[in-house]
């Protein structure tokens, strides 16, 4: 790679060689993972996913980029903003969004067939204002700065994104608290933000038995009585384990699946099992180390910063990442219920790939400015010192 190339992309180098390797990995197990699909849809064809699935993952390396590019300060700017257009779009979602599987997360593209999940968006706006506001000052022990800046957001975009995606409101919510402990707020606070989303998802839950047709309380029911009351967790997470067992300590080999053929989804939600069936252990040890990576990478630009808005958004941005992930292959070995959630970067492409995409190039923007800072050295330019 030329000097030039390297001087350009500056920032962590170990947290770009996560995006690639997950990238690249990415095309290979879903182009595997897809097979199913292919033959019920295009006759066999599976070019046809992996183009999607290239073409989808380019254009989210390239808004990396352009994130990448901009300095952490406009996403300052931007932070309120954006969460208040975040909060009529999923109302919007709620009311007129487009129904998959009996959950409304998408709206339409104007003047297009594609659609837009809009809890994405949400996320990564609530974990820009959440940021902002702890970054402001370095103790929050009062009321008044904890409950209107801080707690009311997080109840308002939880609330809004769990009528339909309860296992995304609840992961972000996690991630909110673990930003909040970690900012610095008061622990009473926390326990405050605790109380108050117990109380939320009671009465969403009651909400849901009396309208079911706006909050999916009766599948986050009968997600718990699978986890809870049943030995193999349910239909997908009995093939999901059976797909891992046969893994063994090597895979079966790239492509050579069999339960992808019995999964409901093979390329999305139980991806980390395809993983496994053809990889092994070894391949998914790999993936999870690759995550874990990421957070103590983050967690280090953190603790060489001034702990400022920049070092809290790329730590709230990479535990919703690694949380998710880790949810994921939870629910891939029966740790967890059914969650729908997809493995980050590694899953079928979408709104949830290209805003994943968007969270890397936003924290690798933050790592270029605090190296910046902290290697003062003209020597120390680009992928050299970290």
């Amino acid at each position: 790679m030329s000097s030039r190339v390297y001087s350009e992309l500056r920032g962590d180098s170990v947290i770009w060689m996560i995006v690639a390797l997950l990238a690249m990995f990415s095309i290979i197990i879903v182009y595997s993972a897809t097979g199913t699909l292919a033959f019920k849809y295009y006759k066999g064809d599976t070019t046809s996913y992996l183009l999607k699935q290239i073409g989808i993952l380019g254009l989210g390396l390239f808004l990396t980029y352009i994130c990448y590019l901009l300095h952490p300060k406009r996403y300052s700017k931007m932070a309120a903003t954006l969460f208040l257009i975040s909060i009529p779009l999923l109302v919007y979602t709620l009311a007129a969004g487009v129904g998959v599987n009996q959950a409304r997360r998408w709206i339409e593209v104007p003047f297009t067939s594609l659609t837009f999940q809009t809890s994405d968006f949400a996320k990564i706006a609530l974990l820009m204002y959440l940021a902002k506001a702890l970054s402001i000052t370095d103790y929050i022990k009062d009321f008044s700065s904890a409950f209107m800046p801080i707690i009311v957001p997080v109840i308002i975009i939880c609330g809004l994104i769990a009528p339909a995606d309860g296992s995304t409101a609840a992961l972000l919510f996690l991630t909110c608290m673990m930003m909040m402990f970690i900012g610095r707020v008061d622990l009473k606070y926390i326990v405050l933000l605790i109380m108050c989303g117990v109380v939320l998802f009671a009465f969403l839950f009651i909400l849901g038995e009396i309208f079911p047709e706006i909050v999916r309380s009766g599948t986050w029911t009968s997600r718990l009585r699978d986890f809870w009351f049943s030995e193999d967790g349910g239909y997908q997470v009995q093939q999901s384990k059976m797909a891992i067992a046969s893994g063994g300590v090597f895979g079966e080999g790239p492509g050579n699946s069999i339960i992808r053929n019995y999964l409901p989804s093979p390329y999305a939600d139980f991806i980390y099992a395809i993983i496994c069936e053809e990889y092994g252990m070894i391949g998914g040890l790999a993936i999870i180390g690759l995550y874990l990576l990421l957070l103590f990478r983050v967690a280090r630009l953190v603790t060489v910063s001034n702990k400022g808005f920049g070092a809290m958004l790329a730590l709230g941005l990479a535990l919703s990442i690694v949380i998710q992930a880790l949810a994921n292959v939870a629910v891939a070995v029966h740790l967890l219920p059914v969650t729908g959630l997809t493995l980050p970067m590694v899953s079928y492409g979408g709104t949830s790939l290209i805003f994943t995409c968007i969270s890397f190039g936003i924290i690798l923007s933050v790592s270029k400015n605090i190296q910046k800072i902290t290697e003062p050295e003209p020597e120390a330019e680009g992928f050299g010192k970290q």
